[in-house]
């Protein structure tokens, strides 16, 4: 089983060729959820990722031979981005099979560290069976995600920096997907520090560990805003790991990782992806768990495509309540609109969508329903405006 010794070693292949990203307390996010939270920025990674932390250590132990060779591997994101840059910087042919639905920018970006792309299959199951049958085919050197021993001491180190940086952390929270990551730094961790606690985190669309693990039965969802960790099998040898080193998993709904993902924007200035927001969102749901503890919480990644981090901000503005939906009902007669959009900038607000509804409406054949989208400062601003509205003598309510 991985060793101590074997993450150590890979610290020191590592050493020079990618960043010892900071690990960092923040203030903000400590008083917001009542617990001493530091973070560790892996989006910094020349790829925004630690996935390339294990390419570079798996990599650097090939034979000459095996150089030769080539080496393959199947991804969807950032395990091929972190094996075509460092085979590209050692010189090492490199050929990595993605699923037909992968995101343009990430495909562009993996030719663009001069990987071969093989576009295969659905799903990264059915990708990773074209993957092993062409290794087969031209004697590739296949490099697993995840279930792969070298690949696992290259995560773990990320466990080594930050209880170097922070010695007396308590607890570590990671995103498990195949659950390389966390086999890694638990192993690192627990060598290090025997009483630190070690929990993982799972979407629960993606519960495959937590099955394995707990021996439960959560059913399996087909897409999470969570796609570094949207792994339907878990790793064999990561598993064996887990199961003796990792204390507790939890798992966390959608709404948290965006929740997480736009206050780590708002609050840190940085920017992850859904995977990278997996601990944060852990304490977000069980804020009494982690209570006055030192928490340590990996943001492991940063890849994230641009229109769904739209999506996310605007989706976060409605939730804090800074974006509302509001409906208004008015006299059918010039005016009206003028009015209503009138009371509505009195009242402090930014319209920023109108919509005029005659025929689909409830209201009698005179009248007419407006429906506003409006900027404002927060819930109680909400209420302003629509009691300004109706105030002035208009039908006002929010729409939900």
């Amino acid at each position: 089983m991985l060793s101590l010794t074997d993450i150590e070693q890979a610290a020191q292949r590592l050493h020079g060729h990618l960043l010892n990203t900071p690990c960092v307390e923040s203030r903000t996010l400590s008083q917001l959820t009542g617990a001493q939270i530091y973070l560790k920025f892996e989006n910094l990674q020349y790829t925004a990722s630690f996935k390339e932390r294990g390419a570079c250590n798996k990599l650097a132990q090939l034979t000459e031979a095996e150089r030769q060779r080539g080496v393959i591997a199947m991804s969807a994101g950032n395990h091929a981005q972190g094996v075509a840059y460092h085979a590209q910087r050692l010189g090492i042919r490199a050929v990595i099979v993605m699923p037909r639905f992968t995101p343009g920018v990430k495909i562009e970006r993996t030719r663009g560290f001069g990987a071969e792309v093989v576009l295969q299959g659905s799903t990264l199951d059915e990708s990773r069976a074209h993957a092993l049958q062409l290794a087969e085919r031209e004697g590739l050197v296949f490099v697993h995600p995840y279930d792969d021993e070298a690949v696992m001491a290259g995560q773990g180190t990320v466990g080594l920096e930050m209880l170097h940086a922070v010695p007396d952390l308590e607890v570590l929270v990671i995103a498990v997907g195949g659950g390389g990551l966390i086999a890694g730094m638990a192993t690192a961790a627990k060598a290090l520090k025997p009483g630190i606690e070690i929990i993982g985190v799972q979407t629960s669309r993606f519960p495959g560990m937590v099955n394995a693990i707990k021996g439960t039965h959560h059913p399996q969802g087909t897409s999470t805003i969570a796609d570094g960790i949207a792994v339907g099998t878990p790793g064999v040898l990561a598993q064996a790991i887990i199961a003796r080193r990792v204390d507790d998993l939890l798992l966390v709904d959608e709404g948290d990782i965006e929740q997480a993902m736009v206050m780590l924007l708002e609050i840190e200035k940085t920017l992850v992806e859904g995977a990278g927001a997996a601990g944060l969102a852990a304490l977000l749901k069980y804020p009494a768990r982690f209570a006055g503890l030192k928490v340590g919480l990996v943001l492991c990644g940063g890849n994230i495509d641009p229109l769904l981090l739209a999506a996310i901000i605007e989706r976060g503005m409605v939730r804090a309540g800074r974006l509302a939906r509001l409906r208004v009902g008015a006299r059918d007669v010039p005016g009206s609109l003028a009015r209503i959009t009138a009371t509505v900038a009195d009242a402090g607000a930014n319209i920023e969508e109108v919509h005029h509804q005659r025929a689909f409406t409830m209201l009698a054949a005179l009248n007419v329903e407006i429906e506003l989208v409006v900027q404002t400062r927060g819930r109680p601003h909400i209420e302003q405006v629509l009691q300004a509205l109706r105030a002035a003598g208009f039908e006002a309510e929010e729409q939900h």
